[in-house]
Order: C-alpha cells, then structure tokens, then sequence
C-alpha cells in the first residue's frame, strides 16, 4: 500500500521506561460470564488477557487506569446510537471482577469513546509522570480507536496488546489494529510481549 515505507514503528518495548509507561484499561466492564454466548466465548480470552496485563503492571509498579463508561441516561448522545450500556452506577460501568481493579488503581469516567475527551485522564497522567500507555480494552474499532487517536493527538507513545482488545460492534479487528498501528504510529504486540516487558 501506499506510503506502508514511511510507516514504521519507531520503538521496541525494550527502548520503553517502564517508570514513564501506565496501562490504559479501556471499556472493560461487567462479568463477562454473566453474558450470552457466543459473546461469552469471545470476550473471555481478552478479559483473561487484560487480568494478566493489569497483574503484571501492578507488580511492576506501573499505574493502571481504567477508562470506563459512565453515561447518563436521557443525555448521552452513545446512547440514542447503541442503546442503554454503561451507565452510571450499574455494574455494566465497573470494571470486570477477572481485572480486581483497587485501591492503588486509577478510575476515569467517561460519556464519550474517547478516555480523554472532557475527562481528568490527561491531567492524571502528568501527575504520574507518564508518557508512554499500554493500552487495551473493547471495542477496538470505537473506544480504543478513539482514545488511542487522543493519546497520539496528545504525544504519548502508544502500545496496544492486541489480544487483550475486541471488536464486537463495527469492522475488523485486525484491520482496526493495522490502523492504530498505521495512524497513531501504535506499536502492537501479543499480550505475552507485554508481560514480558512489564516483569523484565
């Protein structure tokens, strides 16, 4: 494809420190057994994914970061789009039990795709220091996509697991990876890489 010489990852995980990285969680929400299938079957392996992931990062001392949907029924635009998901108060707006989110772990809600629009994220993440996020969650093709966009817009160095992301609701999951990858100069590994990197 056009221009695929000019569209390099300019960085490996090793060139990374840790100290300036923190995992963004995004969308992860609900029990993911309490749902039907097949979208139990899909979903397990990517929330297994994420609890590795935010296990990993709490072990190495990296901040972890949910960005989950908090929407106000009646007022959220999503909502006349996808329906009623999400919102505010439910257990559809926790993160999932598999990811054990805590004390020492960071929440931002959000009422749009993206975790940063009109939220406390940036201003977190420079309090911690960051400038590097590991980012994971669902769906790939519309809160990850987004929020992956504004953290590029942003200047932060991005690393998606992409098995530790889903698209369910719109495209192709590896086609939703190429473009972070393509655009938002993302680099993308298995979830294992990521581990590996954050216990090294």
């Amino acid at each position: 494809m056009l221009g695929d010489e000019l569209n390099k990852n300019a960085f490996e995980l090793a060139d990374l420190d840790k100290e300036r990285c923190a995992l963004l969680v995004i969308d992860v929400l609900g029990d993911p057994t309490a749902l039907p299938s097949p979208l139990r079957e899909a979903m397990l392996p990517v929330v297994e994914n994420a609890a590795r992931l935010c296990d990993a990062a709490r072990g190495a001392g990296v901040p972890v970061v949910f960005t989950n949907d908090a929407h106000i029924p009646g007022l959220d635009r999503e909502l006349d789009l996808w329906g009623e998901h999400g919102l505010a108060g439910t257990p559809q707006a926790q993160p999932a039990p598999q990811l054990k989110c805590g004390e020492g772990d960071y929440v931002v809600d959000k009422r749009r795709y993206s975790g940063f629009f009109q939220t406390g994220l940036r201003l977190l993440l420079d309090e911690l220091g960051v400038d590097t996020l590991l980012c994971i969650g669902m769906d790939t093709n519309i809160c990850v996509r987004h929020t992956v966009a504004d953290a590029y817009f942003n200047n932060f160095r991005i690393v998606v697991a992409g098995d530790a992301t889903l698209t369910f609701l719109v495209g192709d999951q590896d086609e939703g990876l190429a473009y972070m990858e393509t655009c938002y100069a993302a680099k993308v590994v298995p979830t294992r890489e990521a581990v590996a990197f954050l216990e090294g």
